[in-house]
């Protein structure tokens, strides 16, 4: 057998061990300069000079001294909203894209005019009948009659139901030939039935709503071309989520341009349906506090009952002095949406309440705390630039992440909650980018739908 061949030995003189070691030494010196270099310049900085940002807890007047002439000290008092662009030259379009609370706002804006020259809206003739008229034969022409006095303070959460209608009637919108017509209104006022003691229950309501829909798939020919598929009626009551349940093509097909949208109910389908502002009766523009008159952190005022996700604030936070958050607020509901940076508005019955509008109006910027809410113009308007999105599960985090949020991310909200504004505001005769042109865009991006002609 071959004995193995022995391998020589190499003997290293103290010579040649050091002219190993320097090299490595040199690579390991060079690695550690390129970490070190490299930490330097990707430290984030979330202000444009590099300076840290520095979070600034508002004071609740619970724990603000209550002397006669005290004057609170304000984070903001040296702070003003960003002021808009008054230079020459404008942004380029790519920069508009991308600036303020909107996805994209030059697409919109041509879609939108497009929309006015184009869109049209077939109003069924019961919207101008009335029951004294000789044109009319029904007892329950008041049903979808227009309000006589919406800005009525007693039509409360009801008032977008009836401005819709109002504000469609008086637009340059509708059209009184059919063939014309892209959509078609069913004008019944579930608000009215309601306060009709003839219809007011539940299943007599959509008794009736299925009846009316019979009535006209007999005496016109334009239900029976698209299957309803191409009609529509507006409600703000939760009852009218169930208006359409005996009747399987107006449940099916028909759009329900609603205040109730929430993901969650089986009656509304976000890609078919409308999500409808709720908004609280007012006549006069509010004139805003700037920032630096806004001493209150957050602000919420409202009822508990049906409302775990509201119980579950109150305990967490009612013994806390640096949040106002009350079941009954012991200063006027107003002044907690003027004098608070954040207002709250949370789940109750509905995942909808008037408080999400409310703040707007006031200049409030809304924390929402009601999952499954599809909220307004949502396809148009980026919500995270104007207002803040907390699932029902982060209760317990809500001090924290509003204490987090850096001085210039607060006033790039407020000054975004201005422009948006005008989308949440109701007039007689419908203008601009209001709340009813707003909603009508929404049903002009649902046209389109395939029927039979006329």
């Amino acid at each position: 057998m071959f004995a193995p061949a022995k391998r020589p030995k190499h003997h290293h003189s103290p010579l040649d061990r050091k002219l190993l070691i320097l090299p490595i030494a040199s690579t390991l010196a060079f690695l550690l300069y390129l970490s070190f270099s490299a930490s330097q310049h990707a430290r984030p900085s979330l202000h444009p000079g590099g300076s840290p940002s520095v979070a600034v807890a508002a004071q609740s007047p619970r724990a603000r001294s209550s002397s006669p002439g005290s004057q609170p000290h304000s984070p903001f008092a040296n702070l003003t909203s960003p002021a808009p662009n008054t230079g020459a030259s404008s942004p380029s379009p790519e920069k508009e894209r991308n600036f303020g609370p909107y996805h994209d706002r030059v697409s919109f804006a041509a879609d939108f005019q497009e929309m006015m020259r184009s869109f049209k809206i077939y109003v069924y003739p019961d919207a101008y009948n009335s029951s004294s008229s000789a044109a009319s034969s029904s007892p329950f022409a008041n049903i979808f009659l227009p309000h006589v006095d919406p800005f009525n303070p007693k039509l409360g959460n009801y008032f977008s139901e009836h401005m819709f209608k109002i504000s469609l009637l008086r637009s340059s919108l509708v059209t009184a030939d059919p063939r014309q017509a892209h959509f078609f209104f069913m004008p019944f006022s579930i608000n009215n039935m309601r306060n009709d003691p003839r219809v007011r229950h539940e299943g007599t309501i959509a008794d009736f709503v299925a009846g009316y829909v019979a009535r006209i798939g007999r005496e016109f020919g334009f239900w029976n071309a698209s299957g309803g598929a191409d009609h529509f009626y507006a409600h703000c009551h939760s009852v009218g989520r169930d208006a359409a349940s005996k009747h399987r093509d107006l449940l099916n097909n028909a759009v329900q341009v609603t205040c109730s949208s929430s993901y969650f109910q089986r009656s509304y389908v976000a890609h078919k349906d409308v999500a409808l502002p709720q908004v609280w009766p007012r006549r006069d523009e509010q004139v805003l506090r700037p920032p630096s008159e806004r001493h209150r952190l957050v602000f919420f005022s409202g009822r508990i009952q049906n409302s775990r996700i509201r119980q579950e604030l109150i305990d967490t936070y009612q013994n806390d002095t640096s949040m106002d958050i009350f079941s009954k607020s012991p200063f006027p509901y107003e002044e907690g949406f003027k004098g608070s940076r954040y207002c709250l508005h949370v789940k109750g019955y509905e995942v909808n309440t008037a408080r999400v509008c409310d703040a707007i109006y006031y200049g409030c910027v809304p924390i929402i705390l009601s999952n499954y809410y599809d909220l307004p113009f949502s396809n148009i308007l980026d919500w995270s630039k104007f207002s803040v999105i907390i699932n029902h599960g982060e209760i317990s985090s809500l001090k924290e992440r509003l204490l987090a949020i850096p001085t210039e991310i607060y006033l790039s909200m407020y000054h975004n909650l201005c422009q948006v504004r005008k989308h949440f505001t109701w007039h007689a005769t419908p203008r601009g980018y209001d709340s009813f042109y707003m909603t009508a865009y929404q049903l002009w991006l649902r046209r389109g739908v395939h029927r039979l002609l006329h």
